[in-house]
């Protein structure tokens, strides 16, 4: 581990290598204004699908500026009036709003950039869209959203949605290509600008009105929303492996949990009770659980101790053993608390179950579950440039070291350099582009290839992809797409801000000309650094599959045990262009039961084991399957990060103690 002093000599903000000497009170207040700016967009793109969920079209409208234009597929709606229109027009009566109906849309894999003068911006996301008419009528599309906004009076807008659908069908049949087979969408970004979400600015730096003390604070609030968001996303984990202690754990002693339409649980009791309500503690084998987090908004309110998450939570839910298997769309609308530890922790989780429903016949006709009786309340997205005040209505921080403010704002601008770049490689895997994806990795990084091994550097990474995929034509259109979305992520940042250890859900929808797609999930265990300026992969592991589905009228409960007679062929790549590091080299206990790994191959619906790269994030409680660093850092120690002049980042309770992080308001 490299000394403090050393760390602080020098840091990188978003991509700009930055002279700690050279922060002054006005870079620093217009370095804060423009994260504040990223997660801003982020979160306007956020309240569409949250609002989209209820038929909220007047309120969507709002989010756009006042020449915004929508573009879905062909169909264009400028001005908010229209384009209100256009939605309720679209939705029809699968609009969230009639009794039994359901419109749950997706937007996940963010990808954005802020233009030079941070006046602009342009974001990526994948979207899926879940809708039923309450009588009968279902729809389900995918396709991806290259926005733009714009910032004004009012905070950031809308001013392109544009929407490139490229999959779509009822849910008896299932979905298919739109249009037959596919091109790839543009890409607002290139591997370089894909990891410089904020690029160097230009021009005078306008004189700051802002205290110390109230940038301070501001940092502070950025700092608490990536602890809040990590937490919530570490809770959808724990529940999909019925993880019922790690979740326990996670709440204060006073807590309490409460299900709409089913009961309220209070205390440690309660929460476990509560969770008890999805069946015991782990999963045996043909269990599903998976609880998707997505769209989340996270607010830390002026006191800077409370905080409240809001977001959409999809159910998959399966017995492969008796072939039974069910939706559930749910709203969740949190509270978390900053203990006297300093630790965030959940006080109050609130779930709303919107529709459940079986899988063989789908949502169209409804829930089985009761209707709920109000529409959890929705956060505002526009951003409080004021300071934050503790209980007696007094700033409480004495630290004026701008030095160490700059420091703390880098963290949070990793949390965003580090999703970008997460998101650019799910897109450029869907896409097959070999050398993007060699691109966005560090010079001495590197990639695991599925059931094949590592390869190490960047050139190595981009041979071993074209070797695998070949070299497709940026033009040619294709029958079918596996993507590759990485989400719901955990992302642990290092102290100086330099390096990252990003957790992701890989939920992998796939799409065909000829027949109806299917789902199937993974998880992904990645560093990432910043290099020369620029946010990069540093390592990638993934870990394929958790489930899958047989088919899409089956589904993930359809699958049968394999045969243990079948001979499992090793990967071609391994003879073409063997890896730096084979799976089945890095061996017991990392890679037993996954295919090319060691051991016997364990395949869905046998449950595999799950490796964590984190202790409990409240409590520190160590998993069964720990495994921190990279994942084959173990055995090649010279990839790891402080071998590479890089810090380590935590892996369990976050970094707390430091200038503004430990506040609490008495009586809580």
């Amino acid at each position: 581990m490299f000394p403090h002093t050393i760390a602080a000599a020098l840091v990188s903000f978003a991509g700009i290598q930055i002279s700690l000497a050279q922060t002054t009170l006005n870079t620093l207040s217009r370095d804060v204004e423009r994260v504040e700016s990223v997660r801003e967009v982020k979160d306007v793109q956020k309240s569409f699908a949250q609002l989209a969920q209820f038929g909220r079209w007047s309120d969507i409208a709002v989010l756009f500026s006042d020449n915004g234009t929508l573009q879905w597929g062909n169909a264009i709606a400028n001005g908010p009036a229209a384009i209100k229109t256009w939605l309720q027009t679209d939705a029809g009566h699968m609009d969230g709003i009639r009794p039994g109906s359901l419109n749950t849309v997706v937007t996940e894999c963010p990808l954005v950039t802020l233009s030079v003068d941070g006046l602009t911006a342009k974001g990526r996301w994948n979207g899926l869209r879940f809708q039923g008419d309450g009588q009968g009528g279902t729809w389900i599309q995918g396709g991806i959203y290259e926005n733009e906004f714009v910032s004004t009076g009012d905070g950031w807008k809308i001013s392109l949605l544009h929407y490139y659908p490229l999959y779509a069908g009822p849910y008896i049949g299932g979905w298919r290509n739109v249009g037959g087979n596919l091109s790839i969408v543009p890409y607002h970004f290139t591997p370089d600008s894909a990891g410089i979400p904020i690029p160097p600015p230009t021009g005078e730096i306008l004189n700051n009105t802002a205290t110390i003390d109230q940038l301070g604070h501001r940092i502070t609030k950025l700092n608490d929303e990536d602890a809040v968001r990590n937490l919530q996303d570490a809770y959808g984990y724990y529940v999909d492996r019925r993880m019922w202690p790690d979740v326990v754990d996670l709440f204060i002693a006073n807590s309490s949990v409460t299900i709409s339409g089913v009961d309220s649980f209070n205390g440690a009791t309660g929460v476990l009770s509560a969770m008890q309500q999805m069946g015991p503690e782990n999963l045996t084998q043909g269990i599903l659980n998976e609880h998707i987090v997505v769209d989340t908004i996270v607010s830390v309110d002026s006191s800077g101790i409370k905080a409240i998450s809001r977001g959409i939570e999809i159910g998959m839910i399966g017995d492969a053993n008796t072939r039974t298997a069910s939706w559930e769309f749910n709203v969740f609308r949190n509270e978390f608390i900053k203990d006297i530890d300093g630790i965030w922790k959940f006080k109050a989780l609130h779930i709303t179950p919107l529709i459940t429903a079986n899988y063989s016949t789908g949502w169209g006709n409804g829930s089985l579950s009761p209707l709920p009786a109000s529409i959890p309340d929705f956060i505002s997205t526009s951003r409080t440039r004021s300071p934050i005040f503790s209980s007696n209505g007094t700033t409480t921080n004495t630290n004026t070291n701008i030095t160490d403010l700059q420091r703390q704002l880098n963290r949070s601008a990793a949390y965003d350099g580090a999703e970008n770049i997460a998101s650019a490689y799910g897109y450029y895997a869907d896409d097959l582009q070999s050398d993007q994806l060699g691109a966005i990795h560090a010079a001495n990084g590197h990639k695991e290839v599925p059931f094949t091994g590592f390869y190490h550097s960047s050139t190595r990474i981009a041979l071993a992809c074209h070797t695998e995929y070949g070299y497709p034509n940026l033009t040619a259109l294709r029958s079918g797409i596996s993507f590759h979305w990485l989400m719901q992520p955990v992302i642990l940042v290092s102290d100086d801000g330099r390096s990252a250890n990003l957790r992701a859900r890989l939920l992998q929808p796939s799409t065909y000309q000829e027949k109806a797609g299917t789902f199937e999930g993974g998880m992904y265990a990645n560093q990432l650094v910043l290099e020369n300026g620029v946010w990069k992969l540093w390592s990638t592991g993934i870990d394929e599959f958790y489930w899958e589905s047989k088919d899409w009228a089956s589904g993930w409960s359809g699958m049968d045990p394999r045969n243990e007679s079948e001979v499992i062929a090793p990967s071609e790549l391994s003879t073409k262009y063997p890896p730096d590091l084979s799976v089945k080299d890095l061996g017991s206990p990392r890679e037993d039961g996954f295919m090319g790994g060691s051991g016997r191959y364990v395949q869905w619906p046998e449950i595999q084991r799950m490796w964590w790269p984190y202790r409990n994030l409240v409590s520190g409680r160590t998993p069964e399957w720990f495994w921190p660093g990279c994942v084959p850092c173990q055995m090649k120690m010279e990839w790891n990060l402080t071998s590479n002049g890089y810090l380590e980042p935590p892996n369990g309770p976050p970094l707390v103690g430091k200038g503004w992080s430990s506040v609490r308001c008495e009586g809580e």
